[in-house]
């Protein structure tokens, strides 16, 4: 079978950025729902389309084909007074961006009374280099579908 919308597709994915600093090594294999879901990069979704189990590539994405250039908009000061006891560097909560959507913001630094957060992507403004090898490919259920992403050892747990 090659992977096509609605397929459940197992791999092992290895991420280093452009300095060689490992960030997902490989060893556990992830399984993603493959076509639009949001659940992989979509230049690597793009460039996994057709392949079938053994395939194997590389890749090096530019930060506009990974995770987006740095937006420093998304980097805000809060009083440290506006957040509740045993806030931590690296500590992650939802917030609103500029334009008022919801984002995910990471605790970056705290200097004194100031907490200074991040709505960045951790690795949005980095180049990645991308190793895949596909393990499995088979059809998705219904069930995966309908909840886009993909259930069983490798995928999500309910």
């Amino acid at each position: 079978m090659n992977i096509s919308k609605d397929c459940s597709v197992t791999l092992r994915l290895k991420v280093s950025d452009a300095q060689g600093q490992v960030i997902e090594n490989g060893k556990e294999p992830v399984s993603y729902l493959h076509g639009g879901y949001g659940n992989l990069i979509p230049k690597l979704e793009e460039a996994l389309e057709g392949q079938a189990v053994g395939f194997k590539g590389s890749w090096t994405l530019s930060p506009a084909d990974a995770f987006g250039e740095r937006d420093e908009s998304l980097v805000q000061t809060i009083a440290k007074t506006d957040f509740p006891p045993g806030v931590k560097v690296g500590g992650q909560l939802e917030g609103r961006g500029p334009d008022g959507s919801q984002m995910v913001l990471t605790v970056v630094k705290i200097k004194g009374p100031q907490v200074i957060l991040d709505g960045n992507h951790p690795l949005a403004g980095k180049t990645l280099l991308i190793s895949v090898q596909v393990l499995e490919v088979r059809a998705a259920s219904s069930e995966e579908i309908a909840h886009g992403h993909v259930h069983g050892a490798h995928g999500h747990q309910h």
